[in-house]
């Protein structure tokens, strides 16, 4: 005859088997039932054109994805290459106000110039100069 503790420890396994297999066949109904519903709501969805055409636009989008993917890959190179040359620009700030600043000068001795050449000419008065006051 079997020892007590061997036939507990026989009936503990029975029932941890008996729990598997509750639990497997729990499992096995619940992906039944979602396999069935899901077909249900393929069959009988209104929508169902739309589902069966999405497939196909999305293969006629796949080179566009790529491309995107390609692009956001580069994005991070891009901002900082972009980054380096506003830097640049920011320290060439100064030297642009004094190129600006000579380039106004220019234009206002042009403007002198033409504008003297085009009054008439005054004699120059050098000897006339008024006595100096003491």
């Amino acid at each position: 005859m079997a020892s007590p503790t061997a036939a507990a420890s026989g009936s503990s396994s029975s029932r941890e088997g008996t729990a598997k297999a509750m639990v497997f066949d729990q499992i096995s109904q619940t992906i039944q039932s979602t396999s069935n519903l899901l077909h249900l709501m393929q069959q009988s969805s209104p929508s169902q054109v739309q589902l069966t055409k999405l497939p196909k636009n999305l293969l006629a989008k796949t080179t566009m994805i790529k491309n995107t993917g390609q692009v956001l890959e580069q994005m991070p190179q891009v901002i900082s290459s972009l980054d380096a040359h506003v830097e640049n620009g920011l320290q060439s700030v100064p030297h642009l106000r004094t190129v600006s600043q000579l380039l106004a000068n220019m234009e206002s001795c042009q403007l002198s110039s033409l504008s003297q050449a085009h009054l008439p000419e005054k004699e120059p008065a050098m000897g006339k100069q008024p006595p100096a006051k003491h």
